[in-house]
């Protein structure tokens, strides 16, 4: 199976937190939509072989994309790549865009998963981060999007500045009351050269305190797996049957092209990334040229992120598949690394797999870390 990731890079307002690309101007709207199209078909023989499963329209924020612009792009895909029978189409959407007209008219569209972004219920919250939506907006959509659609999920951020641990247990209760099958959930994390970590910088805003975030985490964690909520990757609960197909296939080393500035694709031994400028891939696609950088894995690198993304998830790292994709060299040094954190109770072997504990799962990403084998060949 493959995956198509279509970036839009357009949003009505920047978040402080954000650091993925996008514009505020809807200036180039037009063509960036024509670009995306083309380069679709411009890159239809990489994948010719392999039946697309999942299609995502990730940001930006795509729900500020008319439904006939959305349609479009998927027809692209439909004409160009082998397309599964029922694939997952995602649309990530803002409540500020989801009316109840615009919801009516998704509903009877292609796309079948909305992933709509929260963040937070209150006001407070919402305003130090900058959104676009209010609390009201945010309840809004769900009681209607409920309604209509069966696979929605919804985005929460912790860790926030001044949000204490009973408020949060109240967020994580407001989102259960709409009964959503899928929440994807986040520390707040400060990223460089973001409006957040200037305010920071200059002490207008308190920085974040990691060790509040961690006990939120674990609140979350317990409260959702409560709710018969799978906790399947690190910032990914499902319930059963609602896992997302477009992430889980990148957490277990699918392929996908990534269409539209900045998005990244990779087919296995190749990982490539477009240009992150609007203005410049334009251009490049109008040209019939494909504005990218590609880089090719060495085994090591291979290892090193499956290391990592297998970590965060439920499957975890095979040893088995570390020996056959990689060699017995890699699988030794795994488990003589692993030692020290087993030894910690912060991962566990069961059935040749190396898991996380529930103990070790905030700190994976660091624990990947220290698993990762240097890059000498």
């Amino acid at each position: 199976m493959a995956g198509i990731y279509i970036h839009i890079p357009f949003c009505k307002q920047a978040c402080y937190y954000c650091d993925f690309h996008f514009s505020t101007s809807l200036k180039k709207k037009d063509e960036l939509v024509s670009a995306l199209a083309k380069e679709l078909q411009l890159r239809k023989d990489e994948i010719k072989d392999i039946e697309v499963q999942t299609i995502y329209f990730g940001g930006g924020t795509p729900s500020l994309l008319m439904n006939d612009e959305l349609q479009l792009l998927i027809d692209a895909v439909y004409e160009n790549y082998k397309v599964a029978e029922n694939p997952e189409i995602t649309l990530e959407a803002n409540p500020d865009d989801l009316s109840k007209t615009r919801i009516l008219e998704l509903s009877k569209s292609p796309i079948n998963r909305l992933s709509i972004g929260i963040q937070s219920f209150f006001e407070h919250d919402l305003k130090l981060m900058n959104r676009a939506h209010n609390a009201e907006e945010a309840k809004e959509c769900l009681s209607i999007a409920t309604q209509y659609f069966d696979n929605i999920s919804i985005d929460l951020i912790y860790g926030i500045q001044g949000a204490s641990n009973t408020q949060w247990l109240q967020n994580i209760d407001i989102a259960l009351s709409y009964n959503v099958p899928h929440i994807s959930s986040y520390a707040l994390t400060v990223e460089p050269k973001t409006a957040l970590a200037s305010f920071i910088k200059k002490g207008i805003i308190d920085d974040v305190n990691d060790e509040q975030a961690h006990e939120q985490f674990h609140l979350l964690k317990d409260k959702l797996e409560a709710s018969d909520f799978i906790h399947y990757e690190l910032s990914n609960f499902g319930k059963e049957g609602y896992f997302s197909k477009n992430n889980s296939a990148y957490w277990q080393g699918k392929p996908y092209i990534g269409i539209g500035p900045s998005a990244h694709s990779f087919n296995g031994k190749q990982r490539g990334w477009n240009v992150r400028n609007n203005t410049k891939y334009i251009e490049a696609i109008q040209q019939n040229e494909l504005p990218i950088e590609i880089e090719t894995l060495t085994t090591t690198d291979r290892y090193n992120e499956y290391i990592m993304t297998g970590l965060r998830t439920i499957w975890g790292v095979s040893l088995d598949k570390v020996e056959r994709d990689f060699g017995k060299t890699y699988k030794d040094y795994l488990k003589e690394q692993a030692e020290t954190f087993i030894n910690q109770h912060l991962l566990y072997i069961d059935n040749k797999h190396i898991r996380v504990t529930k103990k070790g799962q905030f700190l994976s990403d660091g624990i990947a870390s220290e698993l990762f084998k240097l890059n000498l060949t």
